[in-house]
């Protein structure tokens, strides 16, 4: 079944018969690739699970029209699938890495990770992209003949290449995952997939909230080019439903300009394999200069109008306080700690009977990033409130 459908993907995809494999052999299955077994293990994860309840720039709590962690990937995913569907690539791939890319993030967004970042300066730091490896190689439980997802190579190597403009790994060191080599296109394609999800429904959310007005907004190349050919269309339209239709025409139009900006890149650098992409002087899949620009006129407004809007800011204030508390006095006490986080430092304390405290930020940092907002909320309470039940 795979090799019929990837009998007609180009030959610089990322065919299965490509992959490098997983950590540990098991038999592939007869009716799915490597790929698609990759994705269900990560939709069946209990961390995919718990981005429902993490914030993408709106805490939970502050309403149930704003975009979550989970949502935010589901829309990466159907978007680098759109491409990869065009370009006759892998798409199985892309969906992957694109539901797995923020598995390792921390309750309260990047504020929560800078604050754990912060904490754990001491102790090698914290970065969600090495989060979200360590989380399907070795944190999750699911399987009784290895720990992790056991996910393919190249699943595992798109999450260690993750980039974004707000994703932007350090203190990369897995050499085995060959960082000077470029990701598959599939990989890439997630990367810019993120970015046009991100930027795009943040206006939406954005606008819902009543932080951005369409009268600020139109200063935008980008959004007035499409707000305005929405305008003429559908001018007698609520201004909420111009809204969604700009926030879709401004999606389609980043879509369309990667496809044809990323084959004219396969084009004029000759590649004509897999072993091409990997050989790339610098990334394949791309916007087109023009299109670069608008975009980044548009992140660069988001950036200030909306991620540093005054509520925003004063969330994101509360959650460094809560993220850095709790960490501070897990640290201090392990003794506060559950039961099984307990045990889960006994465990890795071993013979000697007393842990590292490196060892002991990392079991702390593993278990903060694991919470979703509302839980580290209501454990700041159980912690900190003399009133609030244990």
């Amino acid at each position: 079944m795979s090799g019929d459908y990837e009998s007609t993907l180009m030959p610089y995809a990322c065919h299965s018969r490509h992959s490098r494999g997983r950590v540990h052999d098991e038999e592939e299955s007869t009716h799915r690739n490597p790929y698609q077994r990759d994705r269900d293990r990560i939709i069946h994860s209990t961390a995919f699970r718990r981005l429902e309840y993490k914030t993408q720039v709106f805490v939970n709590h502050e309403g149930d029209h704003y975009r979550t962690r989970l949502t935010h990937s589901i829309e990466v995913a159907q978007i680098a699938r759109s491409i990869c569907r065009a370009m006759r690539l892998q798409e199985d791939l892309a969906e992957a890495v694109a539901l797995a890319h923020d598995l390792g993030h921390t309750p309260f967004g990047h504020s929560g990770q800078d604050a754990l970042d912060l904490a754990m300066q001491s102790y090698g730091g914290f970065e969600h992209n090495r989060q979200s490896l360590r989380i399907v190689e070795t944190l999750e439980h699911k399987y009784a003949a290895f720990p992790g997802l056991n996910l393919s190579y190249e699943t595992r190597e798109g999450i260690v290449k993750h980039h974004s403009t707000f994703d932007t790994p350090k203190n990369c060191d897995m050499a085995h995952y060959h960082l000077h080599e470029q990701a598959s296109l599939e990989a890439q394609i997630g990367n810019l997939a993120d970015e046009i999800a991100y930027n795009n429904h943040d206006i939406d959310d954005g606008y819902r909230a009543g932080m951005l007005a369409v009268s600020e907004l139109l200063k935008l190349e980008l959004f007035h080019r499409h707000y305005s050919e929405v305008d003429a269309r559908f001018g007698d339209s609520p201004e909420r439903l111009k809204v969604n239709e700009t926030v879709r025409s401004m999606i389609n139009h980043l879509i369309t300009d990667v496809i044809t900006e990323t084959k004219r890149r396969i084009e004029a650098y000759g590649i004509q394999s897999f072993a091409d992409v990997r050989q790339a002087r610098k990334p394949l899949v791309a916007f087109s200069k023009p299109v670069r620009q608008m975009n980044g006129e548009l992140k660069r407004y988001l950036y200030k109008h909306m991620y540093r809007h005054y509520r925003v800011a004063r969330m994101a204030s509360k959650a460094e306080r809560v993220i850095r508390d709790i960490f501070r006095i897990y640290m201090d006490n392990p003794a506060m700690l559950p039961t099984a986080q307990q045990h889960e430092l006994q465990k890795r304390a071993g013979d000697a009977g007393q842990i590292e405290p490196a060892r002991q930020a990392r079991m702390i940092a593993d278990y903060i990033a694991g919470m979703t907002d509302r839980y580290a909320l209501e454990e700041y309470e159980r912690l900190f409130n003399v009133s609030a039940k244990p």
